[in-house]
């Protein structure tokens, strides 16, 4: 593969999107998560939850700081390294990352300073507004941002003239046929993510014997949340993937390395893709159930790579190895579901270090998912950047692969400086743990009769 203005291109722009979508992925159910505690510690008056809420703020912060560079700097490369696709798609993709900008943006931006430094300056009811309204924020940024990646991928309420997509009807373009799936994924995705971080954490100072309250709570909650959540996710993954058969046959056909159409079509568990002479090498498959998984059908005719012209087809091995490792990271999260609600009904949750280690590994468990998952969908799109109509090599910047390769080193540097910082401060807020319950508690408007709890053997409030 030679390392054209284009490959490059396509390099650079990956790096940056994989770091900036760990950031969204996380602050959106963690923003939840905040909500959630704030409202708890309002609802019983539990201090737990107010320490909770004061040690995942700071991670927040930082989280969202970094996905707000890492965002802008994203968008600015639409311009430098894709010229031809910005002002091909800017009559739809502009108004759509405005409309993300004018109600999202704004909505995080009025309140954020509030949820962050208002604690003890204004009422617990407005603060716990302000934090759901940066959690609803949230929400929306993931709304707007998957409608317009959504549209690249399912195109739809357009007009094309001289090469330049033009609206005809934005009901069309916002919820665009893959929109819905994509968004329930997604969503899910990033409650998931959260979630076993705050499982991760609980679980580890479980095994430290440190913070007791704070890791019950969390364990609890995170046990609760991915019991439900998991199984449900695997549900929106069925139905993603029967709205992908239908629009894009050719990724469905490549992430399962299948070469024939055929009835009854094998699902390759593990397999070495041969793209230049269209077979697989030490292939495990299961007969018949790729046709069961796609089409409900154990009969189902699924359509091969060798019906579709080799410049249409996406590339195989990277999207076959990286839906196989998103789909193997979610039946893990299942396990760490269902596990964690067996010891939880034997009352052994709380004590059980083998299932505390196994949270303590999963911990990043989401982030690596969700970075499959966008390799799958993305790679899966080529060699298009708007499915079917525009093709990535014709959506390039006049750009001299040396000047794109300069670039890419330094996002390199500076990211590995910017976020290491970030990353390392984040390690630091969760080494020390829930904030110290002062010896002279300061006025706190939230103060209320506590009722923590009491367990066996463990000290109350010394986290």
């Amino acid at each position: 593969m030679a390392l054209d203005a284009e490959i490059l291109s396509r390099i650079q722009f990956a790096f940056v999107v994989s770091f900036h979508i760990l950031f969204p992925a996380f602050t959106i159910g963690l923003a939840s998560w905040l909500a959630m505690c704030e409202g708890m510690h309002l609802f019983t008056g539990r201090d737990v939850f107010r320490r909770l809420y004061q040690f995942w703020v700071k991670i927040f912060a930082v989280s969202f700081g970094m996905g707000v560079v890492s965002g802008i700097v994203m968008s600015f490369q639409f311009g430098t390294n894709w010229s031809v696709f910005a002002e091909a798609t800017a009559p739809v993709l502009g108004p759509l990352l405005s409309y993300e900008v004018l109600t999202a943006f704004f909505l995080e931006a009025t309140f954020l300073g509030i949820m962050l430094f208002g604690w003890n300056k204004v009422g617990p009811k407005l603060h716990f507004f302000a934090t759901a309204m940066v959690a609803f924020g949230t929400m929306l940024s993931a709304f707007w941002i998957l409608s317009a990646n959504s549209w690249m991928h399912t195109p739809a309420g357009y007009e094309l003239r001289n090469g330049v997509f033009y609206p005809t009807d934005w009901w069309a373009i916002v919820f665009n046929p893959s929109f819905p799936y994509r968004l329930v994924h997604m969503v899910l995705a990033a409650y998931l993510t959260t979630a076993f971080v705050i499982l991760g954490v609980g679980a580890w100072y479980r095994l430290k014997g440190t913070a007791h309250e704070a890791a019950r709570v969390m364990l609890v909650m995170g046990v609760a949340f991915v019991s439900i959540v998991t199984p449900l996710q695997i549900v929106a993954g069925d139905f993603h993937g029967l709205n992908t058969l239908e629009h894009q046959p050719a990724k469905i056909a490549a992430l399962e390395a299948h070469w024939e159409t055929e009835q009854g079509a094998a699902l390759a568990l593990f397999a070495w893709p041969d793209e230049a002479a269209e077979t697989n090498h030490y292939e495990i498959s299961v007969p018949n159930m790729a046709s069961l998984i796609l089409m409900h059908e154990w009969n189902g005719e699924l359509v091969g790579l060798k019906d579709f012209a080799r410049d249409e087809r996406p590339p195989v091995a990277p999207i076959f190895f990286s839906f196989r490792l998103m789909v193997g990271l979610g039946i893990l999260m299942l396990i760490a579901g269902v596990a964690g609600l067996w010891l939880a009904l034997r009352g052994r949750l709380f004590d059980a270090r083998g299932y505390h280690r196994y949270l303590v590994a999963m911990a990043p468990s989401g982030f690596l998912a969700v970075l499959a998952g966008w390799f799958t969908t993305e790679i899966g799109r080529q060699p298009y950047t708007v499915y079917g109509l525009l093709r990535t090599a014709d959506s390039l910047s006049p750009v001299a692969a040396p000047s794109v390769a300069a670039t890419l080193i330094t996002f390199v540097i500076v990211y590995g400086i910017v976020f290491g910082a970030g990353l390392y401060y984040i390690m630091r807020v969760i080494r020390t743990g829930p904030e110290k319950v002062p010896t002279q508690p300061v006025p706190d408007p939230y103060a209320t009769p506590a009722r923590p709890l009491s367990y066996p053997n463990e000290p109350v409030g010394e986290e």
